[in-house]
């Protein structure tokens, strides 16, 4: 499996703090970029060159019983790789933010998945 990242462009100009990333997975060329906003964190990964299925994550926590996940789906399916990425960045977050992702994948691989998700959490802005 090849793998390797082209650039990462932290831009603190646009009026969003976010960071762009151009990987190459195994032949496909994968944009990442990772915003930051005053209540929420988006992030949009794709392959094909526009916004996929798009999912919100918000961390529900109360005094009496451990945090818990509220995933929904705002287009697209709900489908197990996309429930793993939000669930495995929110909780990491350690922020009451929500977490909205979009994804445009032509790979779904595990091997592509986890190196999505592991470039995220290097690149997160939380």
């Amino acid at each position: 499996m090849e793998m390797g990242m082209n650039s990462v462009q932290p831009n603190a100009q646009f009026p969003v703090p976010h960071k762009s990333l151009s990987l190459d997975i195994n032949g496909n060329k994968t944009d990442i970029v990772i915003s930051k906003y005053e209540d929420s964190f988006m992030v949009m990964v794709t392959q094909i060159g526009c916004m996929g299925a798009i999912l919100v994550a918000r961390k529900d926590e109360s005094v009496f019983s451990d945090p818990t996940y509220n995933v929904s789906v705002l287009f697209g399916k709900r489908d197990e790789v996309s429930k793993v990425i939000i669930l495995f960045n929110v909780s990491g977050s350690g922020s009451a933010r929500s977490l909205m992702i979009s994804h445009g994948l032509k790979d779904h691989s595990q091997a592509t998945m986890k190196y999505i998700v592991s470039t995220i959490i290097e690149n997160r802005l939380w």
